[in-house]
């Protein structure tokens, strides 16, 4: 599970840039530029929810070594 948690943040990594790269800050809110917006608040939403999964093996993990 953590190699798939590390890919994943890898490949989430380089579509934050990605998406970065193809925002025009004179028009945010216009074109291709609302789309990279979109696309970099999903994949941050994609990490929250890894991250909570993650957060949430461990505790279950602690509660059956009790």
């Amino acid at each position: 599970m953590k190699i798939f948690s590390y890919i994943f943040f890898i490949l989430a990594l380089g579509l934050v840039i990605f998406n970065a790269t193809m925002i025009d800050f004179k028009h945010l809110l216009e074109g291709q530029s609302l789309i990279a917006i979109i696309g970099i608040l999903a994949v941050l939403c994609a990490v929250v929810i890894l991250l909570i999964f993650r957060v949430s093996k461990s505790i279950d993990q602690k509660l059956k070594n009790q």
